[in-house]
């Protein structure tokens, strides 16, 4: 998936400070991840089905521009690596304010859970594939 979701903002993405709260910008970072999921062919249903899921090992934001309540966001989703068999990956999400500045980008550590084992698994060979079809993640140069 090369493909960007927008989103605007909701009185429930927002902190008492009147920008968006630090957990909002991860909450949209998933749902990309999700909505890119299911462009594969893997759905929440799918996923219950085979009794797998994502976990994620770590995340990191990074916060460059306040985002205020309303304002159109842009988010897509880059890999920075995944092994062959796709068992672990890092993807970097990028937030984009409406005027095409970056106001953050959260990076994800992930792997896959077999959820009756609770122990890590490769995922099936065509979810594996998904991620040579992401596009590649390029730092920006400063």
């Amino acid at each position: 998936m090369n493909e960007s979701i927008t989103y605007r903002t909701r009185w429930a993405d927002m902190d008492p400070n009147g920008h968006m709260r630090h957990s909002a910008y991860a909450d949209y970072a998933a749902d990309h991840r999700v909505v890119m999921l299911a462009q594969w062919g893997y759905g929440v249903a799918r996923f219950a089905e085979l009794r797998l899921g994502p976990i994620l090992f770590r995340e990191e934001t990074k916060y460059l521009k306040e985002i205020s309540i309303g304002e159109e966001i842009r988010v897509d989703g880059r890999l920075v690596s995944a092994t062959a068999d796709g068992a672990r990956w890092t993807i970097v999400h990028t937030i984009y304010k409406a005027d095409g500045r970056v106001a953050a980008t959260v990076t994800v550590d992930g792997a896959w859970i077999d959820l009756n084992r609770r122990k890590l698994t490769t995922p099936p060979a065509e979810l594996a594939a998904g991620f040579s079809n992401m596009p590649a993640y390029e730092p920006a140069t400063r």
